[in-house]
Parts: structure tokens; sequence; C-alpha cells
């Protein structure tokens, strides 16, 4: 990832926030002759405290970083878990919100005009080494535990006990595991740090007044970005 040093995220919690509130990735590997991705819904298991340096890439921490494990699962008739040679590497792109920054926005348009569009987006990107698991017990806590975790909060769960279990026996034959021992962490918010207090205010007054949830979304993350920068 092309990860300027004003971009950079590197709070642990934050990150794992958003990973979890995102709930999903593009798992991406390679078969070998191109690209292959699938959005697919995963669980990050990942330690609770870190060493600071273990949440980027290339630290050197005297041994492999623990940074976790990224589970997820594809399903059967997927080429893409037979087209990756066994221990290849895996990326897992994380979404956040986006939104297109118009130039007219800025204070310093009014000044000198030297300004051109931009596009503020937050990702987490999340790199390891990939192992598929076929075992039904393996596969029978996964979807539990996603499951659980998008029904739990709802008036009437739904749990996967709730299905008959020669049903579910056969749901399960249809997927595979997906596992991705990760190395490395990199995550980017992107929400106009660069530019001067006023050209920032100036945008998320404007993404304000277009409105729409992608929008919205990125104007109240630059705006509590900017307030964190403020001097007290």
């Amino acid at each position: 990832m092309y990860l300027p040093r004003h971009f950079a995220l590197t709070d642990w919690p934050q990150i794992g926030a958003f990973v979890d509130g995102a709930g999903s990735a593009d798992l991406v590997t390679f078969d070998g002759a191109r690209p292959v991705a699938t959005l697919l819904p995963v669980i990050w298991d990942r330690p609770r405290h870190p060493a600071p340096a273990d949440a980027g890439a290339g630290a050197d921490t005297g041994g492999p970083p623990d940074l976790g494990r990224l589970l997820g699962h594809l399903a059967l008739a997927n080429d893409q878990w037979q087209s990756a040679q066994p221990g290849a590497q895996a990326l897992a792109i994380v979404h956040g919100p986006q939104a297109y920054i118009s130039p007219a926005w800025y204070e310093s348009k009014q000044r000198h005009g030297r300004v051109v569009p931009t596009w503020n987006y937050e990702t987490v990107h999340l790199t390891g080494t990939l192992t598929v698991h076929r075992d039904p017990q393996w596969l029978r806590e996964l979807v539990t535990r996603l499951t659980r975790r998008h029904e739990e909060n709802r008036p009437g769960p739904w749990a996967v006990s709730d299905a008959p279990p020669e049903y579910i026996d056969g749901q399960l034959r249809a997927i595979v595991g997906v596992e991705v021992t990760v190395t490395s962490v990199e995550a980017k918010q992107k929400l106009s740090q660069n530019r001067s207090a006023a050209d920032q205010a100036g945008a998320i007054a404007g993404l304000r007044a277009e409105g729409g949830p992608g929008s919205a979304e990125i104007a109240s993350r630059m705006a509590a970005s900017l307030r964190a920068r403020e001097p007290d």
C-alpha cells in the first residue's frame, strides 16, 4: 500500500475496531496467471496489545510478529481456494467509507486557485500466509462465531442450532475455511490531513451539504481528526 506518513493509522485498538466494524474483506490471491479476489465475511483474532512496531510492515521484532489470524470461508465451488498454492501469500483488503473531495470547497481556492480534486477514504490491508480448512468442526465453529457476531444484538437472534443438524451438515460440506496468518498490517486514513485546517473545514462543510452515507461518514471522521490535532 502507498502509505504517506501523514495518512498512516498506527493505533492498534482503532485498527482492530475498524476491521471488526467493516466485518468483511476482499481476499486476494494469485492463481499462477492472474490475481483472484472474493469478498467474504471475516473475523480477525488478534492479540490485545502487540508491540507498537508490530502493527506495520517490515517490523524488526526479533521474530515473526504476532498479528493474529483472519478467518473466513469460501464456497466449495469457488476455484480460488484450489488455485492458491499451499502456504501462498494472501492479501485481505478491508474497506471503509469513501468520498470525492471537490477543490471548490477549499478556502485556498479563493486565495491562489492551485487546488485539485482528491478522494478520501479509510482502508486496512492485512497480508499473510493462507491455510485452507476442510475439517467440519473447524467450519462449524467459524460459522457459529460469525452468526453470533451478526445476530446477537437482534431482538430474535437466529442461531446455527436453530436449523436441523443434517441441513447444517450439508451446508458445511459446501464451504471451505480460509485462514490468513497475518504478518503485516497497513492501515490508512486519507482525511485531508495534508491540507490546512481551513481547507479541511471547507471540505467537511461541503461533504455535509452534499449528503449521502459515504460523504456524511467521511465528514464525521475528518472532523474528529481535525479536532484531535487542535492545540489544547
